[in-house]
């Protein structure tokens, strides 16, 4: 039996029994932290970690667009913001282009707590609780 990163391990088991929605929350912050990386990269002049990274912030959102059910017109739209920030990835890669980087963070980090905001309330309304008296979710 390996010894294993306790870390690692809890990295593990929070994937394995993590809800869709608690997925979708993972992939959006995944996807934050490899655009830092790859901004703190493209800052060193490192271009091959900065080019991984940006890689793999652009699987997630492939990742992300490939869930979809475009059945919901929300859901199209929402199609052609990850095809923009898939291209804005591929920009600021070529281009060395932290901008582009910054961008694309923005609108992932407004996805991710708009996406946040849904699971609390889906929550809520699942365990029948309201509000909380002091306001705080």
């Amino acid at each position: 039996m390996s010894v294993r990163n306790p870390y690692q391990t809890y990295k593990h088991n929070a994937v394995q029994t993590a809800s869709p929605g608690e997925l979708t929350l993972m992939l959006y912050n995944g996807c934050l932290n490899f655009i830092k990386q790859a901004r703190h990269a493209m800052a060193e002049n490192n271009i091959q970690d900065k080019n991984t990274n940006i890689q793999k912030a652009q699987d997630i959102i492939r990742e992300l667009m490939v869930t979809l059910n475009t059945d919901y017109e929300v859901a199209k739209s929402m199609l052609r913001m990850y095809d923009y920030m898939l291209q804005r990835l591929i920009e600021a890669n070529i281009k060395n282009d932290p901008a582009a980087l910054d961008e694309v963070a923005e609108y992932v980090t407004q996805f991710r707590d708009t996406w946040k905001e849904v699971l609390q309330l889906n929550r809520q309304k699942q365990y029948g609780g309201g509000v909380p008296h002091d306001g705080k979710l």
